[in-house]
């Protein structure tokens, strides 16, 4: 005998609903998120235009076919590319991500919530430029700021307690559907049109882990975000054609993302979709690292200074006991070689060799000049990792948050260090007073690796004045960063 599957289509799925709901319905009212937005947004650009000093980054920007002319395109802040806003979407999300120095969400799944600005940015400023074309009204920013918002909204909630990378799939899927939504009310589809963009996002393919993980840890990992927001910028566009969704793309039994890629399971969720996720976001200040090395890299920066205090030397290291939450030890506690930039900031043991050896942590000590020095390996080796269970508690606690480590020295003649120890970074929620003025810090230095002097403060100008930023039309904003 055989069994048939039912061809009667169902309402939509239920998280379909939720995230088009609050993508197209939701006032934010929190003046918390909008401000911390703001400073996001600087954050985000910032770490694009020091992306833009590596030629590893620079060589998949510009156009797919070179010469290319699109009337009405959406610029590339920091060069004078003019681009389509798919292609316009990559460009700007692999700037942001390249040095995996922009925000970060930390929770059952991790990611970069800020990755969507590369569409969310690219879409706004082609609408906002074909308006003016066509004696229309264009976009402000605050449209942006909104858009920042509720994507990152979408992707942290939806992280808080579902583990993609448990099942292999990187954290990019949470990029493509917060994308998808937001950029689909932003250029203007319809109800039903957002909810089958976001099926689409869902049914799409996915991708692997692979790239972020040793032996094949690569360059992808700085990409793979442009590459999702780009594609949700593309997935938006065919959906205001009218193209059809899958209702049933996360429970449809047998086929069904639940059943083909989550092991049956249904998405979990601890809060409803708000603002909680802008307003506790995490940027990196001080060190382009992977989140969970951060506090381990500010104590190594500690030893480093204590060390120089005592006169003592990494050759007088017998040993180094970093203890941790389980998610470091999950991500980033490597040994063995380490092939390129990308696997080194991946390896907590080479966040923290640098720093005690040399009081830094750069993007550039990542690259293959610096990683030759000898001492660094020796060092890495003397490095070990343990997990503190009331770490990895905290670490999930939402009333904490914590990304705690702490690092114990012990020297070959027997002595040792008092261990040092950092529960959150400068750039956590609790440490918001003390990390803002160093965010704007980190935005004029990266302002004035691509940008003349009169043109920094111009933007920067514009950037700190809340209320004119908020009713700058975004192709004014945009035409700031051309070079």
């Amino acid at each position: 005998m055989s069994s048939h599957v039912s061809n009667v289509r169902r309402k939509p799925d239920e998280v379909l609903v939720k995230i088009a709901d609050y993508a197209t319905n939701y006032a934010i009212k929190s003046g918390e998120a909008y401000e911390t937005a703001r400073y996001c947004l600087m954050d985000t650009l910032g770490c694009g235009f020091e992306a833009l000093e590596y030629p590893a980054c620079t060589k998949l920007l510009g156009p797919i076919v070179r010469g290319s002319v699109v009337p009405n395109g959406a610029r590339v802040p920091g060069t004078q590319f003019q681009l389509d806003p798919v292609t316009a979407a990559f460009n700007i999300g692999a700037m942001i991500r390249w040095l995996d120095f922009n925000d970060t969400w930390l929770a059952a799944e991790w990611g970069h919530p800020s990755d969507n600005l590369g569409g969310i940015l690219a879409a706004a400023d082609w609408l906002s430029r074909t308006a003016v074309a066509e004696g229309r009204e264009p976009l402000a920013m605050r449209d942006v700021l909104t858009g920042m918002i509720k994507a990152h909204e979408i992707q942290g909630v939806l992280a808080l307690e579902n583990s993609f990378n448990r099942v292999g799939l990187d954290h990019v899927v949470l990029v493509k559907v917060a994308s998808t939504a937001v950029v689909a009310n932003m250029i203007g589809c319809s109800y039903d049109e957002v909810v089958n963009a976001v099926s689409q996002a869902w049914v799409d393919g996915q991708s692997l882990r692979t790239y972020r993980h040793a032996p094949n840890t690569g360059s992808r990992k700085s990409w793979a975000a442009g590459d999702a927001t780009s594609r949700a910028v593309r997935l938006a566009l065919i959906s205001k054609t009218g193209e059809m969704g899958y209702p049933s793309v996360l429970t449809a039994r047998g086929w069904g993302f639940y059943d083909v890629l989550f092991k049956g399971k249904p998405f979990r969720f601890q809060r409803p979709f708000g603002s909680y996720v802008m307003e506790n976001v995490l940027f990196k200040v001080s060190f382009p690292a992977e989140f969970h090395s951060q506090t381990a890299v500010e104590c190594a920066m500690d030893i480093h200074a204590e060390m120089k205090r005592l006169g003592r030397s990494a050759g007088d290291i017998r040993k180094i006991t970093i203890r941790t939450h389980g998610a470091c030890i999950r991500i980033i506690d490597k040994k063995g070689p380490l092939n390129n930039p990308a696997d080194r900031d991946h390896c907590i043991q080479y966040m923290v060799a640098v720093p005690i050896l040399f009081g830094r942590l750069t993007a550039g000590d990542y690259e293959d000049a610096v990683a030759a020095d000898p001492r660094i390996d020796a060092l890495r080796a003397k490095i070990v990792c343990v997990e503190d269970k009331g770490f990895t508690r905290d670490y999930h606690d939402p009333e904490k948050r914590s990304i705690a480590n702490a690092l114990k020295v012990e020297f070959k003649d027997g002595k040792k260090l008092g261990e040092f120890v950092c529960e959150y970074p400068i750039g956590h929620k609790r440490r918001r007073e003390e990390g803002m003025p160093m965010l704007v810090e980190k935005f004029k230095t990266n302002l004035a690796r691509r940008f003349p002097a009169k043109q920094q403060n111009a933007i920067l100008a514009a950037c700190m004045d809340a209320r004119k930023l908020g009713a700058m039309p975004v192709n004014r904003f945009t035409d700031l960063f051309v070079i």
